[in-house]
């Protein structure tokens, strides 16, 4: 069984040193760029509200890449693989949203802390940023996963996926500023976050398969 799963997550890997696994830390550091010139040269007020606009940014760069998790199984047959396999379908959606993440989600809770050097954010708040980061980006990898799943076979279905998703990803969000506060108690908010990405980690895998399943129906 391991054999399938970590075929799948040696090819999404290889597929994203292939092209577009770097578009979403571009896209990062974009918004982390521009946001002063909308904002204005107020370090204070950038210090303040840093925490959010990385929080943002992360969100947003994260459902740019979503058309990547299942589009090219759909149009090379590889999803037809995944439902003869010997492992799971819902393994193997599982491997694959942890391929997405390390592609996508990883570099940018590495990037955060010096994004946020760039924003004016204090070190303690960088620091809660990352950590709220790297318990906050799974939940939207399993999101994306459900989003992507759901609009495989359709037109412009990389356009449509963040669309639908972006409703449950808003608790995320909340939370995740809120546990990146330096000026608050982040244990709660922290808490919060971390339960909800226990919970759509266990929803991502099986609600994308049981969309992949209807598909192929």
């Amino acid at each position: 069984m391991s054999s399938p799963l970590a075929a799948v997550l040696r090819r999404d890997l290889a597929l994203a040193r292939g092209g577009g696994g770097g578009l979403g830390l571009v896209f990062f550091l974009l918004v982390v760029t521009l946001t002063p010139f909308a904002v204005g040269p107020d370090l204070a007020l950038l210090g303040r509200i840093g925490s959010a606009i990385l929080w943002l940014g992360a969100l947003l760069a994260t459902l740019l890449g979503l058309d990547r998790l299942l589009q090219a199984d759909h149009e090379d047959g590889g999803l037809d693989l995944m439902h003869l396999a010997p492992a799971s379908l819902e393994l193997m959606i599982a491997a694959k949203i942890f391929a997405h993440w390390l592609t996508t989600g990883l570099p940018l809770v590495v990037a955060a802390p010096l994004f946020g050097v760039m924003l004016g954010v204090g070190p303690e708040a960088t620091l809660k940023v990352a950590a709220a980061l790297a318990v906050g980006t799974p939940a939207l990898a399993c999101l994306g996963a459900v989003g992507a799943a759901l609009t495989v076979g359709l037109r412009r279905g990389g356009l449509l996926a963040p669309v639908l998703i972006l409703p449950l990803a808003i608790p995320v969000l909340i939370f995740g500023v809120a546990a990146s506060d330096p000026a608050a108690e982040t244990a709660g908010p922290l808490g919060v976050l971390a339960g909800l990405a226990l919970g759509y980690a266990v929803l991502g895998p099986f609600a994308s398969a049981a969309a992949l399943r209807l598909l192929r129906d």
